[in-house]
């Protein structure tokens, strides 16, 4: 069974950093790229950040390009993602996904997601 769990949401200020993480298991991701999307109440899924099987290539959303980074661990099988300097706009629920071949920036071309982790940043 391939769960995506994400953690390392919470409560912070406007101007503060998190750290949100994402353990995959049930399979392996060989080939996969992961991405980290957000959802506000009553808005769409947004693309934050996507990263190739290898490491080698990044993407990021607009709204977040500058302010965060993702990374991977292929051994331990997680995905990171740092975000800096945030704002009371990025506060959602932040899922992971994981989708075959390259970074994709359309939810609907994800095959496997969590359950999301809320990120609330207060102004």
């Amino acid at each position: 069974q391939v769960q995506l769990v994400e953690s390392g949401g919470g409560l912070v200020q406007a101007g503060d950093s998190l750290k949100l993480s994402c353990a995959a298991s049930g399979r392996t991701f060989n080939n996969y790229a992961m991405s980290w999307f957000r959802q506000a109440p009553g808005k769409e899924r947004e693309f934050v950040a996507g990263i190739s099987w290898t490491g080698g290539t990044a993407e990021y959303g607009d709204s977040v390009r500058g302010r965060v980074i993702i990374s991977r661990d292929k051994i331990a099988n997680m995905v990171i993602l740092d975000m800096n300097s945030l704002k009371p706009e990025d506060t959602a629920v932040y899922y992971c996904a994981a989708a075959s071949g390259p970074i994709q920036t359309l939810a609907y071309r994800y095959r496997f997601w969590g359950q999301g982790t809320r990120v609330t940043v207060s102004s």
